[in-house]
């Protein structure tokens, strides 16, 4: 059965106006986006004029050829001979009023031994060249070896202390020269003299006052003075090298015509 249709004249409710819904505005139709790709590199219509590549680099020469040569060293003339420098034996004269230091000799062991090729000055036999000193030695040898020591040993021993020494030896066992050998070995070594006429032991032992006379004399013959000590002898040559530097003229004087 179907529904039954009213008559709207006799609805009990008044009838309602129609209305018309607003139109609705157009939107502008815009196609779905277009999924991302990565352009290729490098880009083949970058610009319209490309440059050039520059010219792939050319290998250079070396050394370059505007490079001057190396010096080269000439052989010297033939016959030619370099010649050592020569030095004074001494040592300069110490301006006024600086003190003078004195050379450093070092014992052999500290530079290298070298051989001894140096005589004596004086024959081991020749006692009676100096009288005075054989007469000392012969009675009290003693004092002749002590002056000898502190001169060999520049000072560090004193005259008294090796006077003292080779008497304590020669009264308890009657053998000084084992004292007194060794420093003939080190004023051989000091000055390189020859090992004559027999080893240093040999002549201290067979000949002691001659060794000891031949040694004084030694010393005496190279400027020193085995009587005043070692600093007795380095005041001595002071006064000598000032006295030298006050008598010479000045280096720089000179003379003006008036």
């Amino acid at each position: 059965m179907g529904r039954p249709q009213t008559d709207p004249s006799s609805s009990p409710y008044p009838p309602q106006p129609q209305t018309n819904p607003p139109p609705q505005p157009q939107e502008n139709f815009q196609p779905p986006p277009q999924p991302y790709t990565t352009p290729a590199y490098p880009p083949e219509n970058l610009s319209t004029n490309p440059q050039p590549s520059p010219p792939p680099p050319q290998p250079v020469a070396f050394p370059p050829p505007n490079q001057q040569p190396a010096l080269q060293a000439f052989p010297p003339p033939e016959g030619y001979a370099p010649q050592p420098a020569a030095y004074p034996a001494r040592p300069f004269p110490p301006a006024p009023g600086c003190p003078m230091q004195m050379p450093v000799h070092l014992p052999p062991a500290m530079y290298g031994q070298r051989p001894a090729t140096v005589p004596w000055s004086s024959d081991i036999f020749s006692c009676c060249d100096d009288p005075m000193n054989a007469l000392i030695t012969a009675l009290f040898p003693c004092l002749t070896f002590a002056q000898i020591a502190e001169i060999v040993d520049e000072g560090r021993t004193t005259c008294t202390t090796s006077g003292i020494m080779y008497a304590g030896i020669a009264c308890c066992i009657g053998l000084p020269c084992l004292l007194s050998c060794t420093y003939r070995t080190k004023l051989r070594a000091k000055y390189e003299l020859v090992e004559a006429p027999a080893p240093d032991w040999v002549s201290h032992f067979l000949c002691e006052w001659c060794a000891l006379c031949q040694e004084y004399r030694e010393l005496k013959n190279r400027g020193f003075d085995p009587a005043l000590g070692w600093h007795g002898n380095m005041a001595l040559m002071q006064q000598q090298q000032q006295a030298q530097a006050a008598m010479k003229p000045p280096m720089n004087q000179t003379m003006y015509n008036n």
